[in-house]
């Protein structure tokens, strides 16, 4: 960011509002999502095996 004046000039990454580590948060989701799908599927498997 720089000032001149009375104006001020920002980078267009400055300025944008879009966060930088969106990867983790999916790969966060695709891990749970799988997970609940392993762990459901286990609890329905199990008991109709016995």
């Amino acid at each position: 960011m720089e000032r001149h004046g009375d104006q001020i000039e920002v980078t267009e990454r400055e300025a944008s509002n879009i966060p930088r580590a969106t990867h983790n948060v999916r790969i966060v989701l695709a891990a749970s999502l799988l997970l609940a799908v392993v762990v459901m599927s286990l609890v329905w498997i199990i008991p109709a095996l016995s």
